[in-house]
């Protein structure tokens, strides 16, 4: 797909990789809508690049049709709906965390991408063309060892992805999936805030600008492919676990000790 032209929608456009996929789709002659639950941070982004800025919770299905009815009233038929908006969710795992936590992450981390498709599919579908991308992580690719709920909910964004992609390809839909490793984020700083060994392994293929992350989108977007990875390195370590199971598990494991016994 070519960006010129088209109405993008961005959802969690207020800072990081969304804040940067919005200035990038709008430099390459797109029409942004930025949603981001911040509304100053939304509007901020939005008044930079003459875009239209929507306040919206991406845990909430009925915000997400909202966000959509405004974006069809602003520039017409969605073109592109980047699903981006995410959050770090709980530390720890079945014993640390409490059924809140990981309700709340669930919600946003995944369902948020169900019910974004649910609103933007319908058109798409007629039109016979549309492309859905969404934001998960390495850590649903390869997991995060301090994080049980990032890990699971990333993991099946990862997979709805996958099957959105089976299932409507034929259709005229084109899917993406971004899976970056560390980024400089406000989601980053509060990982390494809360679990600062634990958070090792987030930043061992090294740390990218969101600008960088952007730059391989828009590139990946043009060719249409499936799965992003702004860090060449993840694509190693996804064959190693696939051939050698085990033995990713036990380096993953060796991972796990270092960044306890270096707390």
């Amino acid at each position: 797909m070519q960006l010129q032209g088209k109405n993008v929608v961005v959802t969690g456009a207020g800072s990081g990789i969304g804040a940067a996929l919005a200035r990038r789709f709008a430099a390459e002659g797109a029409k942004v809508v930025v949603a981001d639950l911040n509304e100053e941070h939304a509007d901020a982004v939005a008044r930079e690049i003459d875009a239209l800025a929507v306040t919206v919770d991406v845990g909430k299905e009925d915000q997400i049709k909202a966000l959509v009815w405004a974006a069809k009233e602003q520039h017409g038929p969605i073109d592109l709906f980047f699903s981006n908006a995410g959050i770090p969710g709980p530390g720890g795992g079945p014993i640390e965390a409490a059924d809140g936590d990981w309700q709340t992450t669930w919600e946003i981390n995944f369902m948020s991408h169900v019910w974004a498709a649910r609103a933007v599919l319908p058109d798409m579908l007629e039109r016979g063309e549309g492309y859905i991308a969404s934001t998960a992580s390495a850590a649903g690719l390869l997991t995060q060892i301090s994080a049980a709920a990032y890990s699971a909910t990333k993991s099946a964004a990862i997979s709805l992805a996958e099957w959105l992609a089976i299932t409507y390809g034929d259709d005229g839909i084109k899917v993406s999936v971004l899976c970056p490793q560390g980024v400089k984020t406000p989601m980053l700083d509060h990982a390494i805030a809360e679990d600062p060994a634990g958070s090792v392994p987030l930043v061992a293929g090294g740390l990218l600008e969101p600008d960088d992350v952007a730059q391989v989108v828009v590139e990946a977007i043009g060719e249409e492919r499936f799965l992003i990875l702004p860090h060449e390195v993840v694509a190693g370590h996804m064959a190693l676990k696939a051939t050698q199971p085990d033995r990713w598990i036990g380096g993953m494991r060796k991972l796990r000790r270092n960044a306890q016994a270096a707390n």
